[in-house]
């Protein structure tokens, strides 16, 4: 009888390469297929897209990889849009810890796009270039959506039931109070256009430089109370998928995020991006560059483009405008979201101060050398030479100074500059 049951228990052992073949299996069922769309209309050349879908967190492994979608809108010259278009990405990537697995990546990389954005802004601005631009940057794996984002451009996500939800915060001065303060209390003024007469006109503007914005990477000569520390959400899809769509302010200036969803629901990516753009100019003109790029998460087994909802009004559909807020607000959305199975909210975090968007890690910065590592431009420090990127903040609560990560004398310069700490553009000694 034992002998029998040994023999039973023997034929249901399952052979190595078989578990590692189903395995594989299963991962690429619960992966969902990819679909993009792009348009745009070009009124002074500005805008700038990234699109790469070939991307790995493990190079060689396939099952590693992710895709990131970006725009770029530039404003007094198209430097700043060509150069962070061609540098962020690598800048967060290197920013992001060796040998992570996939949930400890996912996680890590809201600290990554904060250290990328700074680093990228730093850089472009070394070169005494005037320019400057938005960026919105997304990074796709899987179900998990992540994004960052300085200046207007922005990100909607479209999911079956026809709710709308913004993952991006527009750093208009005109509209955000708390970049209004923020940038008063920095060093910067904010005030409207006079003209002759003393009339003043148009948008809120800071000045110098008179810029729209409260963030973006680049403008060197409107004051570094412009930050380039972007605001980053992080949101899982159900398994029934979604639409993102991210666009220019071109876009956005003419329509509203449920019009532009609306108004290509049903269709693929491709005829969706220029339904958009048509939309927008139907109803503004070309006025401003225009560029929109539609991202479809498709699960496995549907091909087809998210159907159009019922006609019927969705009572829920007020659930779904996701403005600032605080995180208890955002705590109990996330359940309500949670709840009927449209999407999770993993991160939300939007604050201007580096210290915090860095945050508290004792481990943090040391390199496999043995050496320390700034936080944002990555390089290797000797540990008398690090400085705490708490040391000394009135914003931080941290009882330890000397808690990483550790920022070079360079980045430490900036991170006060940002905050209003020294005049911006005159180095500490």
């Amino acid at each position: 009888m034992a002998s029998g049951e040994g023999r039973r228990h023997h034929h249901d052992l399952v052979p190595l390469a078989a578990l590692l073949k189903r395995e594989m299996k299963s991962e690429k069922m619960e992966k969902p297929t990819v679909r993009i769309g792009q348009a745009a209309q070009s009124k002074k050349g500005e805008d700038y897209f990234l699109i790469k879908i070939d991307c790995q967190r493990v190079p060689g492994n396939s099952s590693t990889s992710f895709s990131v979608f970006a725009i770029f809108d530039g404003h007094n010259g198209n430097a700043a849009a060509v150069y962070t278009k061609e540098n962020l990405l690598n800048h967060v990537l290197c920013a992001l810890p060796r040998g992570l697995g996939r949930d400890e990546w996912l996680q890590a990389l809201p600290r990554a796009l904060v250290a990328g954005f700074v680093k990228t802004d730093k850089e472009f601005q070394s070169r005494g270039e005037t320019s400057g631009t938005t960026a919105t940057f997304v990074i796709v794996d899987r179900w998990t959506v992540t994004v960052a984002s300085v200046g207007d451009s922005r990100c909607i996500l479209d999911t079956q039931g026809g709710a709308v939800t913004t993952l991006t915060v527009d750093h208009r001065l005109e509209e955000n109070i708390e970049e209004r303060e923020r940038v008063t209390a920095s060093g910067g003024e904010v005030g409207r256009l006079s003209i002759v007469g003393g009339a003043e006109i148009g948008p809120l503007r800071c000045w110098p430089g008179g810029l729209c914005l409260s963030r973006s990477i680049g403008d060197m000569d409107v004051g570094e109370f412009i930050v380039p520390i972007p605001y980053v959400k992080q949101v899982k899809l159900s398994k029934a998928g979604g639409r993102l769509i991210i666009a220019s302010d071109g876009i956005w200036d003419a329509v509203s995020s449920e019009l532009a969803a609306k108004s290509c629901r049903g269709l693929p990516a491709e005829l969706a991006a220029m339904q958009v753009v048509k939309e927008a100019l139907r109803t503004r003109g070309l006025k401003d560059d225009t560029t929109c790029i539609v991202v479809d998460i498709i699960p496995p087994d549907n091909e087809l483009p998210p159907t159009p909802p019922p006609k019927k009004r969705n009572k829920l559909k007020d659930f779904f405008s996701f403005k600032k807020r605080s995180r208890d607000t955002a705590g109990k959305l996330s359940k309500k979201l949670s709840a009927i199975n449209i999407v999770e909210e993993l991160f939300e975090e939007g604050s201007a101060m580096l210290a915090e968007r860095l945050g508290n890690d004792e481990n943090s910065g040391q390199s496999t050398s043995g050496l320390f590592v700034c936080a944002v431009c990555q390089l290797d420090l000797a540990p008398s030479e690090g400085i705490s990127v708490h040391a000394g903040s009135i914003f931080s609560t941290s009882s330890k100074p000397w808690q990483g990560p550790f920022l070079c004398c360079d980045c430490r310069d900036k991170k006060d500059a940002m905050e209003g700490k020294r005049p911006s553009g005159v180095k500490v000694s």
